[in-house]
């Protein structure tokens, strides 16, 4: 059974800090890309982040270039995106998103997601 399953979200003030974390099971995790994604209410689903398969490039948008910073770890098939200098403006529900082959098919998976709010 395939899962996704996102921790770390919460309330925290401008400013601070939050690591999200992806745990990933049930599909070969090394040969899919990973992306985090957020939506805020009222508003569209954005990419936030990408970390392909080994070597594992990376890259942000520009919203969060600078603050944010995404990293997997294909031993212990996780994700993980480290939010720094957290702005009101990062409110949303954050999502863990797998793209990749399986035999002859490509396959996507999404997490539950885990709501961060930025507020004081």
């Amino acid at each position: 059974q395939v899962q996704l399953v996102e921790s770390g979200g919460g309330l925290v003030q401008p400013g601070g800090s939050l690591k999200l974390s992806c745990a990933a099971s049930g599909f070969e995790f090394g040969v899919y890309n990973m992306k985090w994604f957020r939506q805020a209410p009222g508003k569209e689903r954005e990419l936030v982040a990408i970390v392909t398969t080994p070597p594992s490039r990376k890259t942000l948008s520009d919203s969060v270039k600078g603050r944010f910073t995404v990293a997997r770890d294909d031993v212990k098939r996780t994700i993980s995106l480290l939010m720094n200098d957290l702005k009101p403006e990062d409110t949303a529900v954050y999502y863990c998103y797998a793209h990749g082959p399986t035999g002859l098919f490509y396959n996507e998976y999404w997490g539950q997601g885990t709501q961060v709010t930025v507020s004081s």
